[in-house]
């Protein structure tokens, strides 16, 4: 099956900033996909070029089987990282509008709206003038438009943004049930535990360039877990028989916890009982490697081979 978005050898250059360098992209379809990497890496305007909002200076580019994004509009739901809202617009009038412009059908279009305004916890706010909305109302109404057309690709960059905890919980939980619908989501952020918790394959970008395309699953099996977390029962714990195991690089205290660093190659699972009776402890585990930690470690090799 061709992918929802692909993307081969994309460039674009701002000046003589190059924003976007040789990028190859798949996003399989039916994948709830993470594209993370720290601000300024290129997120957007690849998402930009994906919409059809900026062009590359070279490379080729496909939109759900379509050489161009606006071939495929109707299909494609988009929640950009600003705002992007008719300030002087009525709510309901905005979300007809951009309905209409998706293309969906007339005789379900106001029973969209509505039903999507109750979902979001805006109910009472159709007649309201977009500019009247908070900045967390405003992201809800542009997830709002983003869904009206029951998207089969969905793209979100930071869809996040500007929400409290609750919204945030809210949004999260309609975006993954536009996943169970069965849409492909491509979902931009810097907040690598977001994607972490979310995604099930993730590409990292730094500097515009492409550091790692991988499902989740293989990420984590492809990584060493080095690493031990304790919860002693002493309040200060004597760390000298940790210290003194042969297979213990560094063990130290942070905070309440203390966190036990393994050699290289050593089998953190197996290390456990040895572990726990130098330490004795409330807890100990395995602390699993974070994107965050990849990362990192990506990004400093391959800016220490680049300089």
């Amino acid at each position: 099956m061709e992918p929802a978005v692909r993307l081969r050898a994309v460039t674009k250059t701002f000046g003589a900033t190059e924003a976007v360098t040789d990028l190859d992209l798949d996003v399989p379809r039916g994948s709830l996909c993470g594209f993370i990497g720290p601000n300024g890496a290129g997120k957007t305007t690849t998402i930009r070029m994906i919409m059809a909002i900026q062009f590359p200076d070279r490379g080729e580019l496909e939109v759900l089987g379509c050489r161009r994004a606006l071939d495929a509009k109707d299909r494609v739901g988009y929640l950009p990282e600003e705002r992007g809202l008719y300030r002087k617009m009525k709510v309901g009038a905005f979300l007809r509008f951009m309905g209409h412009l998706k293309n969906v059908p007339g005789d379900e279009l106001d029973r969209r709206v509505a039903t999507w305004l109750e979902r979001v916890d805006l109910g009472g706010v159709a007649d309201k003038k977009c500019e009247e909305l908070s900045k967390g109302m405003q992201q809800k109404v542009q997830f709002v438009a983003a869904v009206l057309n029951e998207p089969q690709l969905l793209i979100l960059d930071e869809p996040f943004s500007g929400l409290d905890p609750v919204s945030t919980r809210l949004l999260r939980d309609l975006f993954l049930e536009q996943h169970a619908r069965g849409a492909t989501i491509l979902f931009s952020t810097h907040q690598m535990a977001q994607a972490e918790q979310l995604c099930d394959r993730i590409v990292m970008i730094d500097r515009g360039r492409k550091v790692l395309d991988d499902s989740l699953a293989a990420i984590r099996a492809h990584e060493d877990v080095r690493q031990v977390v304790c919860e002693p029962l002493d309040s200060e714990p004597d760390l000298a028989p940790l210290r003194a195991l042969p297979f213990v690089a560094v063990a130290e205290r942070d905070g309440p916890e203390v966190r036990v660093t393994l050699q290289p190659g050593a089998d953190a699972a197996a290390m456990l009982p040895a572990v726990a009776a130098a330490l004795p402890s409330r807890r100990v585990e395995l602390r699993r490697v974070t994107l965050e930690d990849v990362f990192v470690k990506i990004v400093t090799r391959e800016r220490a081979h680049v300089e």
